[in-house]
């Protein structure tokens, strides 16, 4: 019989539900050939997929839906101070009434303001962040709005499918003697939770889910990629 009675849980109704995502950087290109960098955190990967969501007015958004490619820069948990100096920023002029209520301002150039190199792409047009551990190229393949069924929330918030074409990493995050691996143990990437910057800590315990060949995840979308 389940008990009516909790005594390690309260109620309660935070503005935010950020319980730790890992940070991107969205490098996007603007309808007049400048780039747009912007950070975000509402991002999860199924195989060579990413979801993303996004207010349905940044200007990342509106670029995203009108060039359909992105590539997804993943920091470090040492490029946090680079990431913050873009904080308060957009691409948006004139900075949209929400933004300016947070205390937005209007910067044309990201990539100057956070001390970060842009470098070409192989397959998309926006181009990577040098510094980022890891890049991934990606195309749009599908935009829908979130809470459809609500009218005060409907069309302000899109959900966006991303489908990986490249992926590009630094040499000192790969598994030794493998080609096509992550080494878990020295990716550290910059994670949002509540509003702050953190990094991960050591390992805490083995996973039986590891003992799976990571060659077994291996999907469609891989080799699809390759004739890009």
């Amino acid at each position: 019989m389940t008990s009516t009675v909790d005594p390690l849980h309260t109620a309660i109704e935070p503005g935010i539900l950020y319980f730790g995502t890992p940070v991107v950087l969205i490098s996007t290109d603007n309808e007049d050939g400048s780039v747009n960098l912007a950070p975000m955190s509402s991002a999860f990967w199924l195989g060579w997929r990413a979801v993303i969501g996004l207010n349905a007015r940044s200007k990342t958004t509106e670029n995203l839906v009108r060039a359909r490619e992105c590539v997804l820069n993943l920091p470090s948990d040492a490029m946090a101070a680079n990431v913050d100096r873009l904080a308060l920023t957009t691409g948006s002029d004139p900075v949209p009434p929400v933004k300016v209520q947070r205390g937005y301002r209007f910067e044309p150039d990201k990539f100057g303001v956070a001390g970060l190199t842009p470098v070409a792409s192989e397959v998309v047009g926006p181009p990577r962040v040098a510094e980022c551990p890891v890049n991934l190229e990606a195309v749009v393949e599908d935009v829908r709005s979130l809470a459809a069924e609500d009218d005060v929330q409907r069309g302000k918030i899109l959900v966006l499918e991303l489908r990986i074409v490249r992926v590009h990493v630094h040499d000192d995050i790969r598994m030794e003697a493998t080609n096509d691996r992550i080494d878990p143990d020295a990716w550290r990437p910059l994670i949002m939770s509540f509003q702050q910057l953190y990094g991960l800590g050591p390992r805490v315990h083995q996973s039986t889910l590891a003992q799976v060949p990571e060659r077994l995840y291996r999907g469609p979308d891989i080799e699809r990629a390759r004739t890009l």
